[in-house]
């Protein structure tokens, strides 16, 4: 695997015989953020690569990080990036917190690039939130909940409850069954788990050969507690051209529902 890049700032040159600035004091921060901005978004179409374009007034993929790095709680976030990119990010990266900034290189599945940004981790992390790039507008107090019940020793996954009648269908479109949607519910990000939980529910899918498309699935796989904690619509999944206006329109809907 290539090796992670720290984005370093310039140093700060002071003035001769000016003081050095009081240190803050700063809450533990012993969260690790692993945003997967590693797909192609072939299904969006374009050239661009879905996270780099712009929702509400920033690219998709600055909404998250920005959001994340604004926690006192958080102490590094990685962005897992395709290979072509993760060597030269896109210039308006820089508008984080770089000091608290990895990039790091996808790999050909989701769960590989989670794996990617886990390793990169520093020792501090105590606790991992995992979020997809695609879901720009995800609400801090979502962020709060999912971490909160992580801190408690269980796996959170943010999550809303189906409404809609479900239908089975075959291939040939007809209906084989309606599906009680009693105690279902829709899997969200962002997700967050113990660190030692998630890295050996990790390292069991590798030694397995098996994948998931959540990393709550993985954790459930070895048997550990995963819960569900409220979501918001606004979470909604880009995975579609038409979902960017969805976005906007929920963007201007403030974080009522957060």
């Amino acid at each position: 695997m290539t090796a992670p890049r720290r984005i370093i700032p310039p140093p700060v040159i002071m003035a001769r015989g000016e003081d050095a600035p009081a240190q803050e004091h700063r809450p533990t921060r012993d969260v690790g953020v692993v945003i997967v901005a590693g797909g192609s978004g072939s299904r969006v179409g374009g050239e661009e690569l879905k996270q780099f374009r712009w929702v509400s007034g920033r690219p998709a993929l600055l909404h998250s990080v920005q959001t994340f790095m604004a926690r006192d709680d958080v102490a590094t976030v990685v962005v897992v990036l395709p290979k072509a990119y993760a060597a030269d990010p896109p210039p308006w990266l820089f508008q984080c917190d770089v000091d608290r900034l990895l990039v790091s290189v996808g790999g050909r599945e989701r769960h590989e690039s989670v794996y990617n940004g886990l390793e990169d981790m520093p020792e501090e992390v105590r606790f991992v939130v995992v979020h997809d790039a695609a879901r720009p507008l995800v609400t801090d107090e979502t962020i709060a909940r999912v971490i909160d019940k992580a801190r408690e020793g269980v796996g959170a996954i943010a999550a809303l409850p189906v409404v809609d009648t479900l239908k089975r269908v075959n291939a040939d479109g007809h209906i084989t069954q309606t599906v009680d949607r009693a105690g279902l519910w829709r899997a969200q990000t962002p997700q967050a788990f113990p660190r030692e939980m998630l890295e050996r529910a990790h390292v069991a899918a590798r030694t397995e050969q098996v994948g998931a498309t959540d990393d709550a699935g993985l954790c459930e796989r070895i048997g550990e507690t995963v819960v569900v904690v409220r979501g918001s619509e606004r979470a909604l999944k880009i995975t579609e051209a038409a979902d960017f206006a969805r976005a906007e329109a929920l963007s201007l809907l403030g974080d009522e529902g957060a």
